[in-house]
C-alpha cells in the first residue's frame, strides 16, 4: 500500500473514531448541571447545561466572541440552544446574540421587556421573528424548567420595566439543581438588588453568584451580599477594561463577606460543575 493511500486509510480511521465516540456521548446519562461563565471580554455571556442535554445561554457579549466560547463549551455537532435570555438590551450583553442567532436554531427567546433604542436591538427582534423563536418578556415567578429537577426561576422584573433604565430593566434569575443553586444578576443596581432582599430574604441564599454589572460599585451591595452569602462570586469583565471593573471597594467587599472571588478577566472561562447536593467542582 502507498504512502498516500495508508495516509488517507488513517486519516479515515479518525474520522470514524471521533463520528463513533461522538454518537455515543448523545447517549450519556449525566449526574451533573455545567455552568460557563463564558470569556467574551467586557460584557456577559453565561451557558448553562442540564444532565439531560437542555441549554440555556444568558447573554451573548459584545461581538463574534460568544462563538469561539461556544464552540469550546457545546458539541461541535450541535447547532441548537434551547433557550436564550438577554437580560437588557445593552450592547455589552446582547450584541453577540446576533451571531448566536445566525449561527443556532434558538426555540425561544426571553427579555426583560426593556425597549432598546439602538440597531443592535432592533436586528436581533428581526432575528427573533425570522427564526420563528418563542418570545416571551420576562416576569417574575416564571419557571425555565432544563431538566426534572434542574429550573432557572425569575426573580425580577416584577413590574413594567418598558421605561426603565436597561441596568434596573435587567433580568435577575437563580438556577436551582436540587440543593445548589447560582444566582444571576445582569447589570441590577443596588437598588434592585435591596428590593430583592426585602421580597425574598433568605430565599437569595446561593452557593455561587454573579456579580452585577462586571464588578462595579453600582452593584454587589453589602445588604445583597449578606443575603446571597455565596461561596464565590465571579465577575464576568475584559482585561485591563477602561472601566477599572471590578471596583476595589466590591473586592474587598466580597472578601469581607469571605466570598472568593473569580474574574473572567484573569482566568478566561470559568467553569462550573453542578451537583445536587449543595456542591460544585469549578476549573
Amino acid at each position: 500500500m502507498s504512502t498516500m493511500k495508508k495516509l488517507a486509510l488513517a486519516v479515515l480511521l479518525l474520522v470514524l473514531n471521533i463520528i463513533v465516540w461522538s454518537f455515543a456521548t448523545l447517549g450519556e446519562t449525566r449526574d451533573h448541571v455545567k455552568v460557563s461563565f463564558l470569556n467574551v471580554g467586557q460584557g456577559d455571556a453565561i451557558f448553562i447545561e442540564a444532565p439531560n442535554g437542555n441549554q440555556l445561554l444568558i447573554d451573548g457579549g459584545r461581538d463574534q466572541a460568544v462563538l469561539r466560547e461556544l464552540r469550546k463549551a457545546m458539541h461541535f455537532w450541535d447547532r441548537s440552544i434551547d433557550v436564550v435570555i438577554a437580560t437588557h438590551p445593552d450592547a455589552d450583553h446582547i450584541g453577540g446574540l446576533i451571531d448566536v442567532f445566525e449561527r443556532y436554531n434558538i426555540s425561544v427567546f426571553i427579555d426583560s421587556g426593556n425597549i432598546g433604542d439602538t440597531e443592535t436591538y432592533e436586528y436581533i427582534e428581526s432575528l427573533v421573528d425570522v427564526e420563528g423563536s418563542t418570545e416571551i418578556e420576562a416576569q417574575t415567578g416564571q419557571i425555565v424548567w432544563l431538566d426534572e429537577d434542574v429550573y432557572f426561576a425569575i426573580l425580577f422584573p416584577d413590574r413594567d420595566v418598558k421605561s426603565l433604565d436597561p441596568n434596573s430593566a435587567s433580568v435577575v434569575g437563580q438556577l436551582v439543581y436540587g440543593e445548589t443553586k447560582v444566582l444571576l444578576t445582569g447589570d441590577a443596581p443596588k437598588e434592585i438588588e435591596d428590593h430583592l432582599v426585602r421580597i425574598y430574604g433568605e430565599e437569595l441564599e446561593s452557593d455561587i453568584l454573579k456579580a452585577g454589572h462586571h464588578g462595579s460599585n453600582t452593584s454587589t451591595g453589602p445588604f445583597f451580599l449578606q443575603a446571597v452569602s455565596p461561596e464565590e462570586v465571579v465577575v464576568s469583565a475584559g482585561k485591563d477594561n477602561r472601566y477599572g471593573h471590578p471596583h476595589q471597594n466590591v473586592v474587598e467587599l466580597i472578601e469581607n463577606f469571605g466570598g472568593d472571588m473569580r474574574s473572567t478577566a484573569e482566568e478566561g472561562r470559568i467553569e462550573y460543575t453542578l451537583l445536587p447536593d449543595g456542591t460544585f467542582l469549578s476549573k
